[in-house]
Protein backbone atom coordinates (compact mmCIF):
# COMPACT_ATOMS: atom_id res chain seq x y z
CA UNK A 1 0.00 0.00 0.00
CA UNK A 2 2.88 2.37 0.83
CA UNK A 3 4.46 1.61 -2.56
CA UNK A 4 1.18 2.45 -4.29
CA UNK A 5 0.87 5.72 -2.36
CA UNK A 6 4.49 6.59 -3.14
CA UNK A 7 3.97 5.75 -6.83
CA UNK A 8 0.84 7.92 -6.98
CA UNK A 9 2.63 10.80 -5.25
CA UNK A 10 5.55 10.58 -7.70
CA UNK A 11 3.17 10.46 -10.66
CA UNK A 12 1.31 13.51 -9.36
CA UNK A 13 4.55 15.44 -8.93
CA UNK A 14 5.79 14.43 -12.37
CA UNK A 15 2.46 15.36 -13.97
CA UNK A 16 2.54 18.73 -12.26
CA UNK A 17 6.06 19.35 -13.50
CA UNK A 18 5.05 18.56 -17.06
CA UNK A 19 2.13 20.95 -16.87
CA UNK A 20 4.40 23.88 -15.96
CA UNK A 21 5.67 26.18 -18.72
CA UNK A 22 9.18 25.41 -19.86
CA UNK A 23 11.62 28.30 -19.72
CA UNK A 24 12.54 29.51 -23.19
CA UNK A 25 9.32 28.41 -24.90
CA UNK A 26 5.79 29.67 -25.36
CA UNK A 27 2.50 28.32 -26.63
CA UNK A 28 1.00 29.55 -29.88
CA UNK A 29 -2.38 29.31 -31.54
CA UNK A 30 -2.49 27.96 -35.07
CA UNK A 31 -5.20 28.11 -37.68
CA UNK A 32 -6.59 24.71 -38.61
CA UNK A 33 -6.70 23.65 -42.26
CA UNK A 34 -10.48 23.38 -41.92
CA UNK A 35 -10.79 27.00 -40.76
CA UNK A 36 -8.45 28.15 -43.54
CA UNK A 37 -10.53 26.36 -46.17
CA UNK A 38 -13.78 27.71 -44.70
CA UNK A 39 -12.44 31.28 -44.89
CA UNK A 40 -11.25 30.78 -48.48
CA UNK A 41 -14.64 29.44 -49.55
CA UNK A 42 -16.57 32.24 -47.83
CA UNK A 43 -14.37 34.94 -49.38
CA UNK A 44 -14.77 33.34 -52.82
CA UNK A 45 -18.56 33.20 -52.37
CA UNK A 46 -18.64 36.87 -51.34
CA UNK A 47 -16.68 37.90 -54.43
CA UNK A 48 -18.81 35.72 -56.71
CA UNK A 49 -21.97 37.30 -55.30
CA UNK A 50 -20.52 40.71 -56.20
CA UNK A 51 -19.69 39.45 -59.70
CA UNK A 52 -15.91 39.15 -59.27
CA UNK A 53 -13.69 36.29 -60.39
CA UNK A 54 -10.83 36.08 -57.88
CA UNK A 55 -8.24 33.93 -56.21
CA UNK A 56 -8.23 33.66 -52.42
CA UNK A 57 -5.41 32.40 -50.21
CA UNK A 58 -4.98 31.87 -46.48
CA UNK A 59 -1.53 31.69 -44.92
CA UNK A 60 -0.60 30.63 -41.40
CA UNK A 61 1.06 32.88 -38.83
CA UNK A 62 4.44 32.25 -40.50
CA UNK A 63 3.20 33.23 -43.95
CA UNK A 64 3.07 29.68 -45.33
CA UNK A 65 0.07 28.99 -47.58
CA UNK A 66 -2.59 26.77 -46.02
CA UNK A 67 -5.44 27.05 -48.51
CA UNK A 68 -5.96 28.63 -51.91
CA UNK A 69 -8.62 28.64 -54.61
CA UNK A 70 -8.80 30.40 -57.97
CA UNK A 71 -12.15 30.93 -59.62
CA UNK A 72 -12.35 29.62 -63.17
CA UNK A 73 -12.04 33.00 -64.93
CA UNK A 74 -9.69 34.77 -62.51
CA UNK A 75 -6.46 35.96 -64.08
CA UNK A 76 -3.44 33.68 -64.12
CA UNK A 77 -1.57 36.11 -61.85
CA UNK A 78 -4.21 36.12 -59.11
CA UNK A 79 -3.15 33.03 -57.10
CA UNK A 80 0.39 34.36 -56.58
CA UNK A 81 -0.85 37.85 -55.78
CA UNK A 82 -3.42 36.50 -53.28
CA UNK A 83 -0.74 34.51 -51.46
CA UNK A 84 1.62 37.51 -51.46
CA UNK A 85 -1.08 39.82 -50.09
CA UNK A 86 -1.79 37.39 -47.24
CA UNK A 87 1.97 36.95 -46.66
CA UNK A 88 2.47 40.72 -46.54
CA UNK A 89 -0.34 41.21 -44.02
CA UNK A 90 1.04 38.49 -41.72
CA UNK A 91 4.68 39.42 -42.13
CA UNK A 92 4.09 43.08 -41.26
CA UNK A 93 1.15 42.39 -38.90
CA UNK A 94 -0.80 45.05 -40.80
CA UNK A 95 -3.53 44.94 -43.44
CA UNK A 96 -2.23 45.73 -46.92
CA UNK A 97 -4.59 48.68 -47.43
CA UNK A 98 -2.89 50.42 -44.52
CA UNK A 99 0.55 49.40 -45.82
CA UNK A 100 -0.33 50.82 -49.24
CA UNK A 101 -0.85 54.25 -47.63
CA UNK A 102 2.17 54.02 -45.33
CA UNK A 103 4.59 53.07 -48.11
CA UNK A 104 3.69 55.66 -50.73
CA UNK A 105 6.67 57.43 -52.34
CA UNK A 106 8.02 60.06 -49.99
CA UNK A 107 6.82 58.24 -46.85
CA UNK A 108 9.32 57.02 -44.26
CA UNK A 109 8.39 53.39 -44.98
CA UNK A 110 8.46 53.65 -48.78
CA UNK A 111 11.54 51.42 -48.92
CA UNK A 112 9.42 48.44 -47.90
CA UNK A 113 8.11 48.31 -51.46
CA UNK A 114 11.47 46.85 -52.52
CA UNK A 115 11.08 43.84 -50.19
CA UNK A 116 10.47 40.70 -52.28
CA UNK A 117 6.81 39.57 -52.14
CA UNK A 118 5.72 42.83 -50.44
CA UNK A 119 2.36 43.66 -52.02
CA UNK A 120 1.13 47.15 -51.16
CA UNK A 121 -2.43 47.04 -52.44
CA UNK A 122 -5.70 46.27 -50.65
CA UNK A 123 -6.89 42.71 -50.24
CA UNK A 124 -4.49 41.33 -47.62
CA UNK A 125 -5.99 41.16 -44.13
CA UNK A 126 -4.63 39.71 -40.90
CA UNK A 127 -6.62 36.95 -39.21
CA UNK A 128 -6.61 37.50 -35.47
CA UNK A 129 -7.78 35.32 -32.62
CA UNK A 130 -7.59 35.97 -28.89
CA UNK A 131 -5.55 39.11 -29.46
CA UNK A 132 -2.82 37.74 -31.71
CA UNK A 133 -2.23 37.34 -35.44
CA UNK A 134 -2.76 33.70 -36.36
CA UNK A 135 -2.86 34.01 -40.13
CA UNK A 136 -3.69 36.15 -43.10
CA UNK A 137 -6.09 36.09 -46.01
CA UNK A 138 -5.43 37.55 -49.44
CA UNK A 139 -7.86 38.19 -52.28
CA UNK A 140 -6.84 39.16 -55.81
CA UNK A 141 -8.90 39.83 -58.91
CA UNK A 142 -11.72 42.17 -57.88
CA UNK A 143 -11.72 45.58 -59.61
CA UNK A 144 -10.18 47.38 -56.59
CA UNK A 145 -8.29 46.78 -53.38
CA UNK A 146 -11.37 47.86 -51.44
CA UNK A 147 -13.44 45.15 -53.14
CA UNK A 148 -10.70 42.58 -52.44
CA UNK A 149 -10.71 43.74 -48.79
CA UNK A 150 -14.48 43.29 -48.50
CA UNK A 151 -14.26 39.70 -49.74
CA UNK A 152 -11.33 38.95 -47.42
CA UNK A 153 -13.28 40.31 -44.45
CA UNK A 154 -16.26 38.13 -45.38
CA UNK A 155 -13.92 35.14 -45.25
CA UNK A 156 -12.71 36.10 -41.79
CA UNK A 157 -16.28 36.70 -40.59
CA UNK A 158 -17.14 33.12 -41.51
CA UNK A 159 -14.60 31.77 -39.01
CA UNK A 160 -14.80 34.47 -36.31
CA UNK A 161 -16.57 32.21 -33.80
CA UNK A 162 -14.01 29.43 -34.40
CA UNK A 163 -11.16 31.83 -33.58
CA UNK A 164 -12.48 33.27 -30.33
CA UNK A 165 -12.94 30.02 -28.42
Amino acid sequence: MKKLALSLACAALAGGALAQPVAGTHSIRVLTPEAAQKAVNAALASCRQAGYQVAVAVVDRSGVAQAMVRDRFAGAHTPDVAVDKAWTAVSFRTDTTELARATQPGQASSGLRSVPRFTAVGGGVTIQGAGSVIGGIGVSGAPSGDADDACAKAGIASIREDLEM
